[in-house]
């Protein structure tokens, strides 16, 4: 396996910086939007940071399989020791449209089908999250502020943050909202929904919806290790050990409470 060492924690951030400019350039001026097969959108900025990590990626010794979004067909199956790079080159294409600012470059590495390494980087925010196995997670602001993060404890007193995409919002959500009583609902595009939850500012995030692996690994570490988990309705973590299959079932980001997630949802959806 990889050993996670600051220093890789370091370039993978580097990386994705360098990526996110490669967004911002296209981000900058008019660009068009086309459609993959799956009706999803895809925009130069998709193809521009791909090549940027794909490339960086390539050459960190030793070398592994990467697994990007954007070119699910050259990837050929993790090493031997079960070892990939995932790669979301631009997550929340929808919101890098609508020009909200609420899209993220999103790289992870993946040891023994866990996300061990995570790097998520807002590149209009100019905010980066990271997390690796020991080290902790951290935020790094605009301002360039490196912070420890942690999940926030909820209690039965408090009004529940919920966190809900802004795009992919839907019945199932409203009605666990009804089911948990008095909340506020956070509106927030791309994996900083994770990221909403990782630095305690909410405290669950629901995603009763399709995703893909690329979407969640990188904020996943983030969230776990700040304290909390991302775990499907049968309460196991989201593994990333069978790549074959890229779509992630329905799961629940959360901080730290006396609720047990898999009872509240898993019957009522």
């Amino acid at each position: 396996m990889v050993s996670v060492a600051r220093s890789l924690l370091e370039e993978i951030e580097s990386i994705a910086r360098e990526a996110g400019a490669a967004v911002m350039d296209v981000y900058a001026r008019d660009f068009s939007v086309q459609e993959k097969e799956d009706k999803s959108p895809l925009t130069e900025a998709d193809a521009a940071a791909h090549s940027v990590i794909t490339a960086r990626l390539a050459g960190l010794q030793p070398a592994l399989p990467i697994l990007s979004e954007e070119a699910v067909g050259d990837f050929h199956g993790v090493d031997g020791s079960g070892s990939y790079w995932l790669v979301d080159p631009l997550d929340g294409t929808k919101e890098f449209i609508k020009r909200n600012g609420e899209f993220t470059v999103n790289i992870a590495l993946i040891e023994g089908g866990r996300p061990v390494l995570g790097v998520v980087y807002a590149p209009v925010l100019d905010v980066a999250y990271l997390a690796a196995e020991g080290l902790g997670a951290s935020r790094v602001g605009a301002d360039g502020k490196r912070t420890s993060i942690h999940v926030a404890t909820h209690t039965e007193k408090s009004s529940w943050r919920v966190v809900g995409s802004r795009s992919h919002a839907g019945d199932s959500l409203a009605a666990l909202l009804q089911r948990l009583g008095t909340h506020e609902l956070i509106s927030m595009g791309s994996s900083l929904k994770f990221c909403l939850v990782a630095e305690g500012s909410a405290d669950v995030y629901p995603r009763l919806g399709l995703t893909s692996l690329w979407d969640t690994a990188a904020a996943q570490c983030v969230v776990e290790q700040a304290g909390g988990g991302v775990t499907q309705l049968t309460g196991e973590p989201l593994s990333y050990a069978d790549p074959s299959s890229t779509l992630n079932p329905f799961f629940v980001v959360h901080g730290k409470s006396a609720v047990n997630w898999s009872d509240l949802i898993g019957n009522n959806i």
